[in-house]
């Protein structure tokens, strides 16, 4: 699930680790691999490449791997790297607005594999277009809550930097910027000192659904289904939860 939610967090408590961790790692090796590709393997010359380090090596995956990762990427152990960015869009329980994103070598399995997971979890696809302009792309920085960090710290350091703004998401900061403030922002966060767990690009909703505690149990359910796809990289959502409704769901 991409980082851009406030219920992350919940979500993450709540999922099998071990019975994903090797998905979660091909997902990351392979979004190292297009940057590399794309941009080369040199990183002071890659920001992209560079947050794409940051985020595998956050979620543990050994330098190895991902010192192969920008091998391939990057062309330099002769295997062709060819993925297709594939966007799908669709409804989940109770209208809630999904964005797929897909990362492929082979356009009629993700294709597949999308449509059987909406279609065994009560969502719905729709046509191109009709969900997208609920999305505007934006740079979001997550800032784990660790060593005597607060909000207005993280704030003061990229607020010269185009942030937009700084939320507390109850375990991390959220910087949220334009695009191409991205790179800005969190550098700026290094200069200050201040320790980031992942910078990306993401479709943020500009208008957010809240949902009661089952509808966000089916629509988590419908999107585990999605990320059990090796295909599907990304699911972005306009769901919001109250406090109260996240700490239900940490009850269960």
């Amino acid at each position: 699930m991409s980082g851009h939610s406030k219920w992350a967090t919940t979500k993450h408590k709540k999922a099998v680790i071990d019975a994903r961790r090797a998905k979660s790692f091909a997902k990351l090796i392979k979004n190292i691999e297009v940057a590399a590709k794309i941009g080369g393997a040199d990183l002071s010359g890659n920001p992209t490449l560079v947050d794409a380090v940051q985020k595998a090596k956050k979620t543990s995956v050994p330098n190895d791997n991902i010192d192969r990762a920008i091998k391939r990427g990057a062309g330099l152990t002769g295997e062709s790297i060819d993925y297709t960015t594939i966007m799908y869009e669709g409804y989940g329980p109770n209208g809630v607005a999904l964005l797929i994103e897909c990362l492929t070598d082979n356009k009629n399995r993700a294709a597949a594999d999308v449509r059987t997971a909406m279609t065994r979890n009560g969502g719905t696809m729709a046509d191109p277009g009709s969900v997208a302009y609920n999305f505007h792309r934006k740079g979001v920085i997550t800032v784990g809550h660790s060593d005597g960090v607060t909000e207005d710290d993280v704030l003061v350091a990229v607020l010269d930097a185009g942030a937009e703004e700084v939320t507390d998401r109850g375990e991390s900061f959220e910087v949220v910027t334009e695009p191409q403030q991205l790179v800005p922002a969190r550098t700026a966060l290094q200069e200050a000192g201040i320790d980031y767990d992942s910078a990306d690009v993401e479709f943020v909703a500009t208008v957010n659904v809240e949902a009661d505690a089952e509808t966000a149990r089916k629509v988590f359910k419908l999107i585990d289904a999605l990320e059990d796809s090796d295909d599907v990289q990304n699911v972005y959502t306009n769901l919001d939860l109250t406090p109260e409704v996240q700490a239900e769901l940490e009850n269960d």
